[in-house]
């Protein structure tokens, strides 16, 4: 089985819905946010503080490139791997991208915290703002695009599971 690489806005349900996707399908589970903060020494709001955005995806750049491209692996990553051409070309090497799409009103319900979560984005940005710079690279790079709204992280892994099959 190839890889499944999850993207989409922070809030969107990458990290949870990937547990439970390797779960369900015995696999590996990679979250390259865990990865950029052990790498780092630092926690992601930390380094975007410390370093600003541009260093930032410099960061979340060399963990993507970190994960090891062998095969049977879930691998979410944070919202703005999408910025950096050659992350994203790594992971679709031996990966089926999944986009987790959220609509804009139920990302903010969710993220009630962007300030201090690590979101890579500019001073006063919205999430609005955030989705609208971004969901032009989520449509790009995926392979599959899951609308989550509404849904349960099971149901999201059901569809996961019943069309990863037919890619």
């Amino acid at each position: 089985m190839k890889n499944i690489v999850l993207i989409g806005m922070p809030g969107s349900g990458k990290s949870t819905v990937g547990v439970i996707l390797a779960k369900t399908l015995g696999t590996y589970f990679i979250d390259t946010d865990l990865i950029i903060q052990v790498q780092q020494k630092n926690t992601l709001q930390q380094l975007i503080d410390l370093h600003g955005i541009e260093r930032f995806l410099d960061f979340e750049k060399e963990a993507v490139l970190s994960v090891d491209s062998k095969q049977d692996t879930v691998v979410a990553t944070g919202g703005s791997a999408v910025f950096r051409e050659d992350a994203m070309r790594h992971l679709k090497e031996n990966g089926v991208v999944i986009y987790l799409y959220l609509p804009v009103d139920e990302l903010e319900r969710r993220l009630s915290n962007i300030k201090t979560r690590g979101v890579a984005c500019k001073k006063g940005e919205s999430i609005g703002d955030i989705f609208a710079e971004r969901g032009p690279f989520y449509e790009k790079y995926a392979d599959l695009k899951i609308d989550c709204a509404g849904k349960t992280p099971e149901e999201i892994v059901e569809k996961i599971v019943e069309n990863v099959e037919k890619l």
